[in-house]
């Protein structure tokens, strides 16, 4: 019976009655997401969180009188600073507010507990000696499509080095194995989208405001942006390695121009992602999330009980066509949907050693490349599928 119909009737029996069970029904109906028909925003603040990159005992990559340490900091405070002074609906968290060293799982943990929103990580690039790099760059989780990228990942990752037992803590990962990385395939996850517009407005930020030459926006396996629940970026200020880069973020107005460029990103994506009013009418009944459900084609119909092995390529938030030229002619190209995320396979075949074959074509083009595979139209353990082949055999 629909809501109207029912507090209708009741008026013939008692108004008091009436604004109860009507103010029931809406509590009951009208909640979603802990936000209530006709109020205009939720009782709960925007939480940014702000981490300061390393910290402490880890200094972070060193200059010839800077420590990336500090400089990360002294962004950090002071894009928190314009925030709270300015966004009284934000509640600002802080990974650390001074010198000490802070694990990347905690910082990860920070956040999550507190139902972030957003969650900022501050660092400082460097490169080798004798070599010069300048500009400014934002990264998002994903797979290093760029040597440079996967560097720059393993020297941020390497803090977990000083950790006290790191490969428990961190299931065995190796920072500077890049076998290691294979894992941030599945990690994007729906916030990429958001993630990403953030980073495409810290870099015209960057660029603008801080007067940086823009690196762009990447993606890179960094355990610190792995365990958050939330959109997340890491962004790298500049490059502590090269003098004059050096001298302009560890000065007054270096901190001040990047700070700003982060601020005022900030403000754009927090426009666009405003607490707002959602209105429930008498047709919209709030529905449980539906379990995700993995797409596959012929090749692992539910009629082929066999494991099938195909080679994952690359992961994307957009259908592609399979003669996308960014295939490089490898056919035939499949896909399976899985976290709002289209991922791409090459080839498939009931044979282990066949698939080892195409993982080796397809690294020509796909240095990330990996043998993934499927059981009656579902996605299972490579091992599972390997040990079932063998007995299927016998």
């Amino acid at each position: 019976m629909k809501m109207h119909y029912i507090c209708i009737i009741m008026i013939r029996i008692n108004t008091k009655i009436i604004i109860s069970v009507c103010l029931l029904l809406f509590a009951f109906c009208g909640r979603v997401d802990g936000l209530y028909a006709g109020t205009a925003s939720s009782d709960k603040p925007f939480i940014l969180v702000i981490d300061a990159g390393h910290g402490g005992k880890d200094p972070g990559a060193l200059g010839r009188s800077a420590k990336e340490k500090d400089i990360n900091l002294s962004v950090a405070k002071a894009f928190g600073k314009l925030v709270e002074e300015n966004h009284s609906d934000v509640k600002v968290i802080y990974t650390r507010k001074s010198d000490i060293f802070v694990t990347l799982g905690r910082r990860a943990e920070i956040a999550n507990k507190a139902s972030a929103d957003l969650f900022v990580s501050i660092h400082t690039n460097a490169l080798p000696k004798k070599k010069i790099g300048r500009g400014a760059e934002t990264y998002t989780l994903g797979m290093a499509r760029a040597d440079d990228n996967l560097e720059v990942a393993k020297r941020e990752n390497a803090v977990i080095l000083v950790e006290n037992d790191y490969q428990e803590r961190y299931q065995g990962f190796d920072p500077n194995s890049s076998e290691s990385y294979i894992i941030f395939e599945f990690m994007q996850d729906k916030n990429m989208e958001n993630s990403v517009n953030f980073a495409k407005n810290i870099q015209k930020e960057f660029k603008s405001t801080g007067g940086r030459i823009d690196k762009g926006v990447h993606q890179a396996g960094f355990l610190v942006l792995r365990e958050t629940s939330m959109p997340s970026v890491l962004v790298e200020l500049g490059y502590i390695s090269t003098p004059d880069e050096e001298r302009f973020l560890s000065s007054k107005n270096g901190i001040n121009k990047m700070s700003r460029s982060l601020y005022n990103a900030f403000c754009q994506y927090r426009k666009g992602h405003s607490k707002t009013t959602i209105t429930i009418t008498e047709n919209t009944i709030p529905q449980p999330p539906q379990p995700l459900k993995e797409t596959v084609k012929a090749e692992t119909k539910k009629d082929n009980p066999s494991p099938v092995f195909k080679v994952q390529l690359m992961a994307s938030s957009q259908q592609l066509k399979s003669n996308n030229p960014r295939f490089k002619g490898l056919k035939p190209i499949d896909f399976y949907k899985e976290k709002g995320l289209y991922k791409y396979t090459y080839g498939a075949t009931n044979d282990y050693q066949e698939a080892v074959k195409l993982k080796n074509t397809a690294k020509k083009y796909f240095k990330e490349a990996f043998i993934i595979a499927f059981k009656n139209g579902v996605k299972t353990d490579v091992q599972k599928a390997i040990n079932e082949t063998k007995k299927n055999k016998k």
